[in-house]
């Protein structure tokens, strides 16, 4: 069994090295009006500069597995503003294509927790579709289709949690295709459990991305050894092997938030459970230390007798 680990968005450690650099709209808008589309570019070349420096720092790592920042170009989807975020940048987005290809990273995006399906309001459906547009129009120049996803959760519950899974289903409809087929779904920490995740994937076919630390928070008695298996199965039909979310409560006071490193301790049990079936996967790291968390928990597993360590981001077990 083949384990690879990676982080979200920050490469702790490298100066000033923040991609997701921010330009509000109040700040856009105050601007004059001759200045404001300079100031949008100036914003997303830094984003794409520290972008290519944190894949450089990966590449240095063998880190495979990274989680890009979904703040990389500001007011994308503004409807005031909504501009053309690729042509002007085509050197810089080919430069981070090459540079994912050639080193085969597995990379994604998490769109915000207001990308969602289950609202009764179109509004928040047709938002949700045009926050999907700009993903996947990220994902399509740096020329990461075939492994790259976009993650969401299934959404609100709105008093009604078996009519919201039936909205969820209809309002989907409306996502193109080909974007659909770039989107994961994962189960959330207060309101869709795994079971439920897993059902939803099942019937849209959809890939499942099991958080652990969720469902420790929000297990409903859920026994996971009964749906493991099933989760990972859901990958069956794409170029790449299952993905795992991972962290560990900050405390038991703030169980759900996440803590700066991930105990082997907190996650030993889904580790065992993933042993038993022997099926290669990915894990995202995502505690608040980031990428330091990801080596110290590489280093941590790879101490565990049976477990070799075969690069700076993997291990076999």
């Amino acid at each position: 069994m083949k384990i690879r680990f990676g982080y979200v968005a920050n490469a702790l450690g490298l100066w000033d090295a923040s991609p997701s650099k921010s330009l509000t709209f109040t700040r856009y808008a105050a601007l004059p009006k001759d200045e404001r589309m300079d100031k949008l570019k100036f914003v997303t070349a830094q984003n794409l500069l520290h972008t290519k420096r944190i894949l450089h720092y990966n590449i240095a790592h063998e880190i495979e597995l990274y989680r890009l920042s979904s703040s990389l170009v500001p007011l994308a989807t503004h409807p005031e503003v909504m501009w053309d975020y690729i042509t002007p940048f085509k050197r810089e987005w080919d430069e981070l294509a090459q540079l994912i290809n050639q080193y085969k990273m597995r990379v994604s995006f998490h769109p915000n927790q207001f990308t969602l399906f289950t609202s009764p309001r179109d509004e928040v459906t047709e938002n949700a579709i045009i926050d999907m547009e700009f993903h996947y129009k990220m994902l399509e120049a740096l020329k990461a289709l075939e492994k790259g996803i976009l993650n969401i959760h299934i959404g609100g519950a709105y008093g009604d949690k078996e009519k919201s899974l039936v909205r969820f289903q209809q309002n989907l409809k409306q996502l193109p295709g080909n974007i659909k087929y770039q989107m994961t779904l994962e189960n959330d920490d207060k309101t869709y459990n795994v079971e439920e995740t897993l059902l939803a994937c099942e019937k849209e076919n959809i890939p499942m991305i099991l958080d652990y630390h969720h469902h420790m928070a929000n297990n409903d008695g859920i026994d996971l050894t009964l749906h493991l298996e099933r989760i990972f199965q859901t990958w069956s039909n794409r170029k790449t092997v299952p993905k795992v979310h991972i962290s560990s409560p900050k405390s038991d006071k703030a169980y759900r938030s996440h803590a700066d490193f991930v105990s082997l301790e907190f996650i030993m049990p889904f580790l065992k459970m993933a042993k038993d079936l022997n099926h290669d996967f990915d894990i995202m790291i995502e505690a608040k230390q980031k990428n330091l968390a990801m080596h110290k928990l590489v280093e941590d597993i790879s101490s565990i007798r049976g477990v070799k360590r075969i690069s700076g981001s993997a291990v076999e077990w």
